[in-house]
């Protein structure tokens, strides 16, 4: 077969998330992030083990992937919509019993007039700007809110990967301010706030990449691992180039295995001529471009032939290859494409 294998540890996503939840201070209910299919590893295996694992509230970006997440968890797990009640989702909310985030006045105003009496949350902008209410909309809303009673109020942490950073203990503050003597459940900590320690926790955290096996969460297991298959070595003789663009010649004699995956399987173009493969333990560079289905990587030091090559795994991570391809982590696991076989590795029983 010419495709792909990528492997998701769900035995790791698992124990990723026992281990945050142990971080987390005493009493305090850790949630699971499981947006964009469960960062691109699929909902249809995370969803099942972070359950299994003690998971009783999920939060997911929109209110369709919320409905799919039911299909999969099934009644009694409480699902947070993060983009809130949006015009046309009423009946997705309804039928699937979704909890949405309330982002705005507005919204506030469509949920209590179309779901009077169902469940909701508010998300508050403490200062990344980018989703909640700020301190003023929310004094306006604030007394009719809270008299129909929010399951939540959250914000988000705009810096937390960096722990010295100013903004976290002054977006603390912030929320603090808006939320202090409200008697509701609160929630600012994702995976970095949960690093920043106790006073981030408040009531329920939600981890995300960090279940997945990506920064910060520098303890985090492995999940993923990603092995092409090789197509084809050739030879290639000093002074030879090597795919598109000849942007790679080569200085010696030279062994190339080209393998079956490009950037039509979220390999990003900016890897080209700077990411390592691994066959057997031995580090082999990809030279010349990702193209769109395949790559070339130089095995000479190999000494043979491989049947496959190893991109993710525990030997480079994520964060590994998003440093080299200049991004982050989040972007690697959300990238990953449809046509990688895929196997969720469970345990035995």
């Amino acid at each position: 077969m010419a495709e792909a294998h990528l492997d998701i540890d769900l035995r790791a996503v698992a124990a990723n998330w026992r281990a945050l939840d142990a971080l987390s201070a005493t009493g305090v209910e850790t949630a699971g992030v499981i947006k964009a299919d469960g960062y691109g590893l699929g909902i249809d295996g995370v969803a099942p083990a972070l359950l299994a694992a003690g998971v009783r509230s999920f939060f997911v970006a929109l209110a369709t992937e919320g409905a799919a997440l039911r299909r999969v968890v099934g009644p009694g797990a409480r699902i947070g919509v993060l983009s809130g009640h949006m015009a046309g989702d009423t009946d997705l909310i309804a039928a699937h019993d979704l909890v949405p985030m309330l982002n705005s006045s507005e919204q506030a105003e469509r949920h209590l007039a179309a779901l009077p009496g169902r469940a909701f949350g508010v998300q508050l902008d403490s200062g990344m700007n980018r989703l909640g209410m700020e301190p003023a909309e929310w004094d306006g809303v604030r007394a009719r809110l809270m008299a129909a009673g929010p399951w939540l109020i959250m914000s988000h942490l705009a810096c937390a990967d960096e722990p010295a950073h100013p903004q976290n203990a002054a977006q603390l503050e912030a929320f603090r301010g808006m939320t202090d003597g409200l008697g509701v459940r609160r929630s600012l900590a994702a995976t970095g706030g949960i690093l920043l320690g106790p006073d981030y926790h408040f009531d329920l955290t939600r981890p995300g990449i960090g279940l997945y096996g990506g920064r910060p969460f520098d303890d985090a297991r492995p999940v993923v691992t990603l092995r092409f298959p090789v197509i084809q070595c050739r030879d290639v003789a000093p002074g030879e180039s090597v795919g598109y663009g000849a942007a790679w010649i080569a200085k010696r004699p030279s062994r190339i295995a080209t393998v079956a995956a490009g950037y039509a399987d979220g390999l990003l173009r900016s890897l080209s001529g700077k990411a390592t493969l691994y066959a057997e333990g031995t580090p082999c560079p990809l030279v010349g471009r990702v193209s769109m289905d395949l790559l070339t990587i130089d095995i000479t030091d190999l000494g043979h032939d491989p049947a496959a090559l190893e991109l993710l795994g525990a030997r480079q991570g994520v964060d590994a290859v998003a440093d080299v391809a200049g991004t982050i982590g989040y972007e690697i696991l959300t990238s990953l494409g449809a046509r990688y076989s895929r196997r969720y590795l469970r345990d035995a029983a």
